[in-house]
């Protein structure tokens, strides 16, 4: 970059030279990654009990393990496709069934998606820049949070950021089988949160269409084998779940029709983009809820919601990318540094555009999708303007870009005026020292450069990981702010307990809250029914089945209790009348409990 900006020129692609200490650092790194993500873990219980539940069932059952069953008994699955529950019922079966093993495979995730953003960022820009690119990741708060519970947001960072890794070595030499393995990893990230995953696509297609070193011709075969592997490895299932016998597997949770594909499409799609009845759930509020995202606008990934999850190093990221594709301008088509900014910046730009305007179901944690995007342009674009230093307006850039993180990581801990005031003064200070110094060419603030723009994320992050989170809407921070909502059922009495583990039935119990049966058989072992799954909503079970199954004495008791969401239908209320009418009612420590068999 440096001759680029002298002449200006065609950058150097160069490798950086090896350096011994780089590996030691890397270890260091993911020890620290790990020490971060697993320190305390099982301070946060079950974190979301409605997942946790899941983790369960799959460890009790295969079936339920395959479909991503709620309950052992095969009822109804999650709302979400299964592959994430895949790797912690694995896991709870290895190990055992406990808060740890529920916990801990997301925090190895995180461990995982770090050394694989590490390793592609170096590959372009040497492993200095890869080192700070894991660091970044591993410190933004929203990824702490994420890498230490239990929804599928860390598995599918993982295969986005792998597919990412991918795509990086088959641009190097327009190698359609790493490009192949790239559409394997975003297919079965799509397994894990449906078309999310595809947010990626765009900038993978372009990467390589720009930079691939072949004819324009190979890059679009490529690109369309790439395609091809993305419907096989997402399709298979959708294509098992189609073909299997509804009667031997559980309802797909979320959907209208029993479907998988109407679930991608509908409640975990275009309802998640465009609101409204596709969804079949009562949508967040639009009027500012910060568990539900805040207002849409562009401005949204730096409000009250989501802001302090994901923007600390965005502004930093966006005068990076800005500055290293003009720097690049010139540069041959097939250059390395241009591509990696081109990824990572679309990556950015396509998840950040969607989040910020989508106007269905939205959460804060989301933005974790965003943390490798943005790490990896600070990182890349750093590492570019410090080689181009010996240029006024590269260390004017260079400056710009450590006073956006440091100014910004003010501003965001001043929302927090209580929480450790002593860091956000420390990072003013640092910030305006060390962006004066690179203005000014003082040699060796390349340290001190990396620790102004990432003090005020790490420092939140560090907070976030020391405390506790539970429920369905968990927000990262200190504990005095952070939001856990719709946090954990109460304890279950031991009274009920008792009565559910002497069941010897297929089903426990039923309720009408996913979140009131997933408490139900964590706290009991058994499997219980969410009548009406997550939403209350789903038609599972109906009326009908749930005779059959009192008739056949797979049920033992019915268990009052309100949905997770609201909102009626899909034959709850029949359900919950006709016990009511068939079956006496009993009181077991303020829980109004009917026995079936």
């Amino acid at each position: 970059m440096t001759a680029t900006l002298a002449a200006p020129a065609p950058v150097s692609t160069a490798p950086a030279p090896r350096r011994s200490w780089t590996t030691p650092a890397l270890v260091v790194l993911l020890v620290g990654t790990a020490a971060l993500y697993l320190w305390n873990l099982t301070d946060s219980g079950w974190g979301n009990s409605y997942y946790a539940a899941a983790t369960q069932a799959g460890a009790q059952s295969w079936t339920a393990w395959l479909f991503g069953g709620l309950d052992a008994g095969g009822a109804i699955t999650v709302d979400k496709p299964p592959a994430a529950l895949w790797v912690s019922g694995l896991f709870a079966r290895a190990f055992g069934f406990s808060s740890w093993t529920v916990l801990a495979p997301q925090a190895i995730e995180g461990v995982l998606a770090v050394w694989l953003l590490y390793a592609a960022v170096k590959r372009t820009s040497g492993a200095v820049a890869g080192l700070l690119a894991g660091a970044a990741l591993a410190l933004t708060p929203v990824a702490v949070l994420m890498f230490r519970f239990n929804l599928p947001d860390a598995l599918l960072v993982l295969l986005m950021v792998a597919g990412a890794y991918c795509t990086v070595r088959a641009v190097e030499k327009a190698s359609w089988k790493w490009l192949a393995l790239a559409g394997v990893a975003i297919g079965f990230a799509f397994l894990t949160k449906m078309g999310q995953a595809f947010l990626v696509l765009p900038a993978f297609a372009v990467a390589y269409l720009v930079a691939a070193p072949t004819s324009l011709s190979k890059r679009f075969l490529h690109l369309v084998g790439a395609g091809v592997a993305v419907v096989v490895s997402a399709g298979w299932f959708i294509a098992l779940v189609e073909l299997w016998p509804t009667a031997s597997r559980p309802y797909i949770g979320g959907s209208t029709n029993d479907s998988l594909w109407q679930l991608a499409m509908g409640y975990n799609g275009l309802g998640r983009i465009f609101g409204g009845g596709s969804t079949g759930v009562v949508m967040g509020d639009g009027n500012g809820n910060v568990g539900f995202g805040g207002n849409t606008g562009i401005d949204r990934l730096f409000g009250a919601s989501m802001g302090a999850e994901i923007s600390w190093l965005l502004p930093a990221a966006i005068v990076g990318l800005v500055a290293g594709l003009w720097f690049t301008r010139r540069a041959p088509r097939t250059d390395r540094t241009r591509a990696a900014l081109l990824l990572w910046g679309l990556w950015v730009l396509v998840n950040g555009v969607v989040f910020s305007f989508m106007s269905g179901i939205t959460h804060p944690y989301y933005t974790v999708a965003v943390a490798p995007g943005v790490a990896a342009i600070v990182a890349i674009a750093g590492r570019e303007m410090w080689r181009g230093r010996a240029h006024l307006p590269v260390r004017v850039t260079l400056a710009v870009m450590v006073a956006a993180a440091g100014f910004w990581g003010f501003a965001l801990l001043n929302r927090f005026p209580d929480w450790a005031p002593a860091v956000r003064w420390t990072v003013a200070a640092l910030t305006v020292v060390v962006a004066t110094a690179i203005v000014m060419g003082v040699r060796r603030t390349a340290a001190l450069a990396a620790a102004a723009a990432l003090l005020s994320s790490a420092a939140f992050g560090v907070a976030t990981a020391a405390t506790p989170h539970a429920g369905s809407i968990p927000m990262s921070g200190p504990a005095d702010y952070s939001d856990n909502l719709g946090g954990p059922m109460g304890e279950e009495s031991s009274e009920l307990v008792k009565v559910l583990q002497a069941t010897t039935g297929t089903w426990a119990a039923a309720t009408t809250s996913a979140q009131g049966a997933a408490s139900l058989s964590l706290a009991s072992g058994k499997a219980v029914i969410g009548i009406g799954g997550w939403s209350g909503g789903d038609p599972a079970p109906t009326l009908a089945e749930f005779q059959q199954y009192v008739r056949d004495g797979q049920v033992g008791y019915y268990v009052t209790g309100g949905r997770s969401m609201g909102g009626p239908g899909g034959g709850n209320d029949e359900i919950g009348a006709w016990v009511a009418e068939n079956y006496p009612a009993t009181t077991i420590d303020g829980s109004t409990v009917y026995r079936l068999s």
